[in-house]
């Protein structure tokens, strides 16, 4: 078995998804640590006449210490929601395919999620299902694990039978290939590649959230990141 780990991220780009298509498994991180500054769990980037188009989405954090990703819950205050749509409907309104995802950005912007984790979930979800993965998605609250960094891995890889775990060529540094093989797990080094498609307005910026991708290019989508 393959397993793949990741955070919980908004919205994330094509390389997310190409992962975890690669993968048997998807072990999603809810129980490690929310990171303290800018994090691509809360925001992600899109585009509009102007370029890039960041959108975050507002937590609670002040006051609060230290907290797990699961436990982060959206601040309801203000009216960013309201703003973020009219935002993807002015950025995209000449998508082609922009109608057929507005209802996933409606009700994820009309609903009143208590944690970010549960909104994320469902835009990943979603883009999961249309694109046909059928990996299996765990999160590992559900598993009975704990620990940090490398040993927390390999902790996950035992407790889901687990005999290859996927690393990006970049990051393979950073991993003990000897202490993995010595808990009998083969690292898989794997190349996100860059994903080149028509975008609108103007010069191409790579790796903004798949969302870009699906507006602009309906199911052709599935091709691109899958190959």
């Amino acid at each position: 078995m393959i397993l793949s780990t990741t955070q919980p991220y908004f919205a994330p780009y094509p390389g997310f998804f190409y992962k975890a298509n690669l993968a048997d498994m998807v072990v999603v991180l809810d129980e490690v640590q929310f990171p303290q500054s800018t994090t691509w769990v809360t925001r992600n980037r899109f585009k509009n006449d102007q370029g890039t188009l960041w959108m975050t989405i507002p937590v609670l954090k002040k006051g609060l210490g230290l907290q797990r990703i699961r436990g982060v819950q959206i601040c309801h205050h203000g009216n960013w929601r309201t703003k973020h749509l009219r935002s993807f409907r002015s950025a995209y309104a000449h998508a082609p395919y922009l109608a057929d995802h507005l209802g996933l950005l409606e009700r994820v912007l009309s609903t009143d999620y208590d944690f970010i984790l549960n909104l994320n979930m469902e835009i990943i979800r979603y883009v999961l299902d249309f694109l046909n993965i059928t990996t299996q998605v765990t999160m590992m609250s559900q598993l009975n694990v704990s620990g940090k960094g490398q040993q927390l891995v390999i902790d996950i890889c035992k407790t889901v039978g687990a005999t290859q775990y996927q690393v990006q060529t970049s990051a393979l540094t950073y991993y003990d290939r000897n202490r993995f093989e010595n808990a009998g797990i083969e690292l898989v080094a794997l190349k996100i590649p860059e994903f080149i498609y028509p975008q609108m307005w103007g010069d191409f910026i790579a790796n903004l959230s798949i969302l870009d991708m699906m507006f602009n290019l309906g199911a052709k989508t599935r091709d691109i990141v899958l190959g």
